[in-house]
This record gives structure tokens, sequence and C-alpha cells, in this order.
């Protein structure tokens, strides 16, 4: 039987077969959560009470419930916090979408690049008890990514959602201590545009707020709806969709160093709504993604952001990769030079690959040829990780690696330590 891939990002989440190009189902890895009622409880027969005090609803957000909050299952350093999210997430992948039944099939789950033992562990032990897959694998990201672009060795620059990892891959193997991470990901991105609309005096209306009508020639009524049982996290995530959509479809980075007095004079861009009403965007739109290279950015624009404004000083993608070569050792510090590798979903700003190459340039070694190898395929950058695993568990030589389900019952969920190092 084919083996079912499983990439559950910070962002989205990530599921499909492997051998296949593109996963067969994305949806966002942020679950509702309802706590259960009385009813619900007393419902389960004795044996079966659930111990679960929460209903979760996967991908299925767009359907406003009250009292329902929006939580991610990782925590704030990035690392899987909320099992029972997990749980949900997992149930709806294998069962309503890819509508598989696990235990014929071998699971490859990716995992952050700085997991602990016990969240693998605890991965491993929850995957074999709950769903029985005849064998699992865990491999870490940035190896994942690397095997996308077809190398073993290369320096993978992940700008995903909560977080940018910027990690060496030496023979297949993610280098420990090579690790540099900022929380300045596509999230935090977000977080900003946001509080740019609000600076702007812009009301973000989340679609379920207000209804329209159609006056004719072209004229909509807006009717602002008002549900006081709504929880600020929902209102919160679908606002921030919102502006994560402005932020796809306007912001880009500028084809070189970006100044603010060279771009005075760039025309705004106009943004609708969803209520009609419309934003222009002017400077911003080269400011925000800029910020990936320049923090201090932010402190011209005058916003403040949680989780990324504060004391610590952000690096910027060039002084995370050099601090991630210089981790290196020095004998592969040559080849990670040759082959920089961009995946996750902010690296799909146009012009990213020409951009961190130019910022790298003057600080690669003289004798040193610098290499951004990117697809030109936003898909494939977006997806590189679940990619890279649909490759390594299609590989023939790749079979003898899983750890089987006998082998868990023999050695206990420890044992993945030494199959999967």
């Amino acid at each position: 039987m084919s083996a079912i891939v499983l990439d559950l990002g910070s962002h989205s989440v990530k599921a499909g077969y492997a051998g296949q190009d593109t996963p067969q189902c994305v949806f966002p890895s942020a679950v509702g959560s309802l706590a259960k009622s009385e009813d619900d409880m007393d419902t389960n027969d004795g044996a079966h009470a659930s111990k679960k005090t929460k209903n979760y609803y996967v991908d299925n957000m767009g359907f406003r419930r009250d009292g329902m909050e929006v939580e991610s299952p990782f925590g704030e350093n990035g690392l899987i916090e909320d099992w029972d999210a997990v749980e949900a997430i997992w149930e709806y992948a294998f069962k309503k979408r890819l509508t598989i039944q696990t235990d014929e099939h071998p699971m490859l789950l990716s995992e952050p690049v700085h997991t602990t033992d016990a969240v693998r562990e605890k991965m491993v032990e929850l995957m074999f008890e709950k769903y029985a897959p005849p064998a699992l694998f865990l491999a870490k990201n940035p190896v994942l990514s690397s095997f996308a672009i077809g190398k073993a060795t290369s320096l993978v620059i992940d700008m995903g959602g909560k977080q940018t990892t910027v990690s060496a891959v030496h023979d297949g193997f993610a280098l420990q201590k090579s690790v540099v991470r900022s929380p300045l990901g596509g999230e935090a991105l977000t977080n900003v545009v946001l509080k740019y609309l609000e600076k702007q005096k812009v009301d973000v209306k989340p679609a379920y707020s207000f209804t329209k009508k159609a006056k004719g020639n072209g004229q909509f009524e807006v009717k602002n709806v008002s549900y006081p049982k709504t929880t600020g996290s929902y209102a919160l995530f679908k606002k921030r969709e919102i502006a994560a959509d402005l932020k796809e479809s306007v912001c880009r980075l500028s084809d070189y160093m970006f100044n603010s007095a060279d771009h005075q004079n760039v025309p705004s861009v106009t943004y609708e709504l969803p209520d009609g009403n419309t934003v222009e965007v002017g400077v911003e739109r080269f400011q925000i993604p800029e910020l990936l290279f320049q923090p201090e950015l932010l402190k011209e624009m005058n916003i403040t952001v949680p989780g990324i404004d504060g004391d610590t000083r952000l690096k910027g993608i060039q002084e995370l990769v050099l601090e991630c070569i210089n981790n290196s050792d020095v004998d592969v510090r040559k080849d990670l030079w040759g082959n920089l590798a961009l995946s996750g979903g902010s690296s799909m700003f146009t012009s990213m690959r020409e951009r961190v190459e130019g910022a790298l340039f003057d600080h690669a070694p003289q004798n040193v040829r610098t290499k951004v190898i990117a697809s030109m395929n936003g898909v494939e950058r977006r997806f590189a990780t679940w990619i890279g695993g649909s490759i390594l568990a299609s590989l023939g030589s790749f079979q003898q690696m899983w750890m089987s389900k006998q082998e868990y019952e023999e050695h206990g969920a420890s044992l993945i330590g030494k199959k999967c190092p």
C-alpha cells in the first residue's frame, strides 16, 4: 500500500499519498474549539465516557458558532502542545479528506527541526495507539525541503507561518547546532498588515458581521449584524484572513534593498475589503515584506506587533543565514553556500530568490559561489516539505528505514530516537 505523508505546519496542514506531486488536501492548522455542554458529556455510556472537554472543528471555520475559540496546536516555541487538537486534525485528515483505513498505510510525519524527544515520543505513541499504522517515520522539515530540490546537502531557509527557520542539512541529516530561528514568519507579517490597517483607521469587517444587499448599478447596501457571543479569537482569525489576502495580493518585495527615500512616490494600489470599502496601500506594500530582510523598518512604520516587538533584536534573513553557516562545521560551509534552498509560504513573494542572493552576495567568502535554489513554481515552494516527504516515502531504498508497529510493541516509543535520528 502507498504511504501517507502528513505535514502538520504552523499555518496549514498538508496531507496526501506518497509518490504524488502535490498534497491531496491542504487546510488551516488552526482549529475551532467549543466547550462541550453537559448533555454531550452524559450521552456517552459510562464505558466510553470521553475525557475530552471540548468539541473540535477542523477546516470548518467559515461557519460562525457562539463561543467557539480558535486555537493552534502549536505553543509559543513552535512545538506541539495541544494534543487533543492534533488528534482532531489527524482524524479529519484521515477519515474525512483522505478516507483511508489507517491500519493499511505506513505514515510519514514531518516535524519541526528543533522538536524535543518528549514531543516525538508522544507523537509516535498517539499515532500507533490510536491509528495503528503498519509503520511510521518522523522526518525533520528542512531535510524534506532539501530532498524536494533533489539535494542531500543544503541550507534550508524555511519561511513558515509562525517563524522563519534556517538550518543546515548534510547528507540527509539536519545539523541541530546550526539551527537559527526568528519569529518573523508569515503570521507576523499578517499581524503587521492588520495593525497597519488599524492605524489607517480602516475598519476590517469579517464577512459574518454584515449583510450585503444589491441596490442595482453596482451599489450595495451594507448592514452591520451583531453577534455578541462571538469570541475575540474567532473575530481576530477572520480579520487575519482578510489581512493575509491583502498581504498576498498587494504586497511585494522591491527588486533591491528597500529604502524609504527611493520609494516615496510609488503609485498606491487599491484593495477592496469584503464590505465594499477600499484601502489605498502605498509604500507599505514594499515595506511589509521587506521586514524579512530589514526588521528595523518596524520602528520606521511606527507599528507595534505583539510577539515581534520589544527589546529582542530581530535578525534579517541574511543574518540568520550567516549565523547558521558559522554554526556549521568548516568543511561543509562551501557546500552550504552553493545550495541555499527556499521553502515555506512566505518565500512566495515575487523576486524573493534574487533578493536573498543579493543580500548574501556581499557576505560570502571570495572563492565561494552563492546559489539560491528555489522552484519557479510557487506551489512547489509552499509545499516543499510535503513534496520532500512524498519523494522520500516512495524511494525503494527508504523502505527498510520505517519503524514498524511490531518494533513499537517490542521496544516502545523511545525507539524513535534510534530509528529516526
